[in-house]
């Protein structure tokens, strides 16, 4: 039986949202499309289409933003153009950036630009590590929140400074939004106040939002005519971009609504993670609804238990594992969505004491 199978026969499922049916997504799809007047753009010329990306600019306080089949040929075209005007190739990341840790070097090898490291992997990355660079860049991507560390953020004051300094040097400030909206709750600040001071901002369609997939790129006019052409020019230019518009647009703004309760209930499940020390949280304290949890078990260990636990209880406690730092010791990921919303407190408490248990055995 695949992850996937197991997962579907569990009556309870603790991370993310509920996954519908791909029958009940497109019923929905053809419901919201038929009492919207919905029709298909043709290579991004449509009304729907148009209306959702100065939506979403308008959140960000950008000037446009533009659809994009992949957040992967956002960031990595929006980089290449900021270096390309700027004068530099060189693009400060962190270690655990979805561009290094999960794009397979497409940088590289199609000569988009070049990487410099910047940061301790297990932390966001920092003004005075950025100021430690001597040389010249064209710019710097920095994460909201940081997913391979459990969701981490730097401090309003922090990126405060961050966002006054690349300004002042001339460095292109990029923000990798897949998770952005979940950050609002957690700084307390409306989104655009978040972004403002960025140059170029990704943002999801499908992570927290829950579309078919599909992301934007929020900027300048300019900037962000200059990336759909280049879009273009790399095969992103689908002739309609309508099935994924609709999927996010017609739960969006329900979605953003929740955001805060998402928030916490996050910080519902740290206090009662308190009762189960076995189980270390990271970061210390939330800073968007995801966390990391730290367990005293091997990766395989840690998915034998899932496995074990999903099959015999009908409960889905976490969707992947990777290995840890110390030996005999894994990292899982939650994300905090409607699942755990709607779990009672009880149901909940049932579950991580199932877990814990498990882990001493």
């Amino acid at each position: 039986m695949t992850d996937a199978e197991l997962r579907q026969q569990c009556h309870t499922v603790l991370p993310g949202h509920r996954q519908p049916t791909p029958a009940e997504t497109f019923a929905a799809m053809a419901a919201w499309c038929e009492a919207n007047g919905v029709v298909h753009d043709t290579y991004g010329d449509g009304e729907l289409l148009q209306q959702f990306e100065a939506k979403v600019a308008a959140l960000l306080g950008k000037e446009a933003a533009v659809f994009c089949i992949t957040g992967t040929m956002v960031q990595a075209t929006a980089l290449r153009l900021a270096c390309d005007e700027r004068g530099s190739r060189l693009v400060a990341l962190h270690p655990t950036a979805h561009i290094l840790r999960h794009e397979r070097g497409n940088h590289q090898l199609f000569d988009h630009f070049h990487v410099l490291q910047i940061g301790d992997q297990h932390r966001p990355w920092t003004l005075e590590e950025l100021q430690a660079i001597p040389d010249r860049l064209g710019a710097a991507a920095l994460e909201l929140p940081a997913r391979e560390i459990g969701g981490q953020c730097p401090s309003w004051d922090e990126l405060d400074a961050i966002k006054r300094h690349c300004a002042a040097q001339g460095i292109h400030l990029h923000m990798d939004g897949a998770r952005l909206w979940e950050t609002a709750a957690a700084y307390g600040r409306p989104v655009a106040d978040i972004a403002a001071g960025f140059d170029s901002v990704y943002v999801s369609l499908y992570k927290g939002i829950g579309g078919l997939g599909g992301a934007l790129l929020a900027g300048s006019h300019a900037f962000v005519a200059k990336a759909a052409e280049w879009y273009r020019r790399q095969g992103g230019n689908i002739v309609h971009r309508s099935p994924y518009v609709v999927a996010a647009a017609m739960q969006f703004d329900a979605r953003l609504a929740a955001m805060p309760d998402y928030f916490r209930r996050t910080q519902w499940l740290y206090e009662a993670l308190r009762a189960h020390p076995r189980m270390m949280v990271n970061p210390a304290c939330p800073h968007a609804n995801m966390l990391h949890l730290h367990l005293p078990v091997s990766r395989e260990r840690a998915m034998e238990i899932r496995n074990e636990i999903a099959a015999r209880h009908g409960v889905w406690l976490f969707n992947r594992a990777s290995h840890g730092a110390l030996p005999e010791h894994s990292v899982v990921e939650l994300y905090v969505g409607d699942n755990l919303l709607s779990l009672s407190d009880e149901r909940a408490r049932e579950v991580l004491a199932l877990w814990a248990a498990a882990l001493t055995n």
